[in-house]
């Protein structure tokens, strides 16, 4: 299904190019955690790797889908990929030396964060961009197994307060580029997800 931009309210149309463009960011920033983490992995954590590398895998695949959904919506890479890259390299290379569970802490944290984000973009998204939707469940059920197995990983013992001030603090980084690379737009789509479910 062809979408012309034309054929959207104009603030519908501005906020799908955001949510591509945010949603190829995001990607390409777990892209740089899990590469990271990887190569540090490799030498501490060899067990880990292969997990990590699926998890890759999957960002890989997940961010060359966004990308390729971008021409036809008129949106483009965010202006602050750099950003992106370099807090994603940085925090894969912090957690993965921080150790094994630091690294299932971050994937739980960004995850928790992108998830609830997906689902809030699937509610916008349903009645206005059907193939932008099916992409995004279907890259959402990938997203969820990955805090799944990151969860099974923490176990269900209590959490230090290094731990719980981690989880916390690497959200709130995670909130602070999306709401960036939307320009405030996911704060309105919280908003009218909200009054959707009242």
């Amino acid at each position: 299904m062809t979408i012309s931009a034309a054929s959207l309210a104009r603030r519908d149309a501005l906020t799908i190019k955001r949510i591509v463009r945010v949603n190829h960011a995001g990607e390409y920033g777990a892209i740089r955690i899990y590469s990271a983490q990887i190569a540090v992995a490799r030498r501490l954590w060899p067990d880990m790797v292969p997990a990590l590398r699926q998890m890759l895998a999957d960002e890989i695949d997940h961010c060359t889908k966004f990308y390729a959904a971008m021409p036809e919506r008129g949106s483009r890479p965010c202006r602050i990929m750099q950003l992106w890259s370099l807090g994603g390299s940085l925090l894969g290379l912090l957690t993965a030396l921080m150790g094994r569970q630091a690294i299932w802490v971050c994937t739980a944290a960004v995850e928790k964060t992108v998830h609830r984000h997906l689902d809030e973009q699937l509610h916008f998204l349903q009645n206005r961009d059907a193939g932008l939707h099916a992409v995004i469940n279907s890259i959402r059920e990938e997203e969820l197994a990955h805090l799944h197995h990151a969860e099974a990983q923490l176990g269900t013992e209590p959490r230090g307060s290094l731990q719980s001030a981690m989880q916390a603090t690497i959200a709130l980084v995670t909130e602070a580029l999306i709401w960036l690379s939307t320009w405030g737009d996911s704060t309105r789509m919280t908003r009218a997800l909200r009054q959707a479910r009242l």
